[in-house]
């Protein structure tokens, strides 16, 4: 129940990693990243609700990405190294508890990432997160895991409790 009234609230829109987002702030002030990218803008952010079906599938996004949890169930939040040399790092976000769970996480530039609710019978049924990307999010600069990729083979073949977020 109050996962659809934030999505009627906020109006918030599907998703194409999954879930549901909304554009919230998109900077005026353009920067020229050191990469070689064309001009992005400087900051943006975004409100990002994922239900308790739903993830976020294995992306990376060539600018720094901030994850704020905002309220809901924690989120599990997977980052592993463009090459998946290293099994991907866990965490928990979420209100601050003795057990690590941290109410934000920055997500290097380039890295793979992807997210799922952790739903407990008692709890919410929905994680609302706000996503900052610096230098702003483009489309240009994002790229999910393909199935049929090199990436993906190695996601199955070394962690295929993790391939279900392809």
């Amino acid at each position: 129940m109050r996962a659809r009234q934030l999505i009627e609230t906020l109006q918030l829109q599907p998703h194409p990693e999954g879930g549901w987002f909304r554009e919230i702030f998109r900077s005026p002030a353009q920067v020229t990243p050191a990469d070689g990218r064309a001009a992005r803008n400087a900051l943006t952010t975004i409100y990002f609700l994922l239900e308790a079906d739903q993830h976020s599938r294995w992306h990376r996004v060539q600018s720094d990405e901030v994850w704020i949890h905002l309220e809901g169930a924690p989120l599990a939040l997977w980052t592993s190294d463009a090459a998946l040399r290293t099994p991907p790092a866990h965490l928990r976000l979420g209100p601050v508890d003795v057990h690590g769970t941290r109410p934000q996480h920055t997500v290097p530039a380039g890295q793979w990432q992807a997210a799922r609710p952790i739903i407990t019978p008692a709890g919410p049924d929905y994680t609302l997160v706000s996503c900052t990307v610096g230098p702003g999010f483009d489309f240009d600069d994002f790229a999910f895991m393909q199935p049929e990729g090199d990436e993906a083979a190695l996601m199955r073949h070394h962690w295929p409790e993790l391939a279900k977020l392809i």
